[in-house]
């Protein structure tokens, strides 16, 4: 059972990263309801013309809690070339708020509440596993889905690739 659930997960995370970009990824993005800590109704749309890396992510999350501060890392050096991170929350307000103060997050957290997984399943990850990153380009394109945790090196080689063009 436990094979079973491994080869899902690694076939999920293989689908998720090389599914390409259409058309409808950019609509999807200006349509996300998302909001943030204090309840504020927020667009992505704010981030329009950076690469955005949109990370999927819960307190529970163990994986999700590991990749954050190399996440953290990858922000500090990437900002002024035009990339911002946005974390996504699929969990509860309080919860985030009071692990956002723990942990000093360095960029924006939003949070989706129930949509958040039919907004994961429309960027490409159809068994709405977590953590799960989606890297929009500055002309909202996808150019880069991971299903699963990411090492600060990856994420960062994936960002000086997306920036450059």
């Amino acid at each position: 059972m436990v094979g079973v659930g491994i080869a899902a997960a690694v076939s999920g995370a293989w689908f998720a990263s090389r599914r390409g970009s259409t058309p409808e990824d950019a609509s999807i993005l200006a349509e996300a309801q998302v909001t943030d800590l204090t309840g504020k109704r927020r667009s992505l749309k704010e981030w329009q013309g950076r690469v955005l890396v949109l990370n999927f992510w819960a307190t529970w999350c163990e994986p999700c809690r590991e990749e954050i501060p190399a996440f953290m890392k990858v922000r500090e050096k990437m900002f002024r070339s035009g990339v911002e991170f946005v974390g996504i929350a699929i969990d509860q307000a309080a919860k985030v708020a009071h692990f956002a103060k723990t942990v000093g997050f360095n960029y924006p957290l939003l949070l989706a509440g129930g949509d958040g997984l039919d907004l994961m399943r429309k960027l490409g990850n159809p068994s709405g596993g977590l953590p799960f990153t989606v890297v929009f380009d500055r002309a909202g394109g996808v150019s880069f889905r991971n299903l699963g945790a990411l090492s600060g090196p990856k994420i960062e080689a994936q960002l000086v690739r997306i920036a450059a063009r």
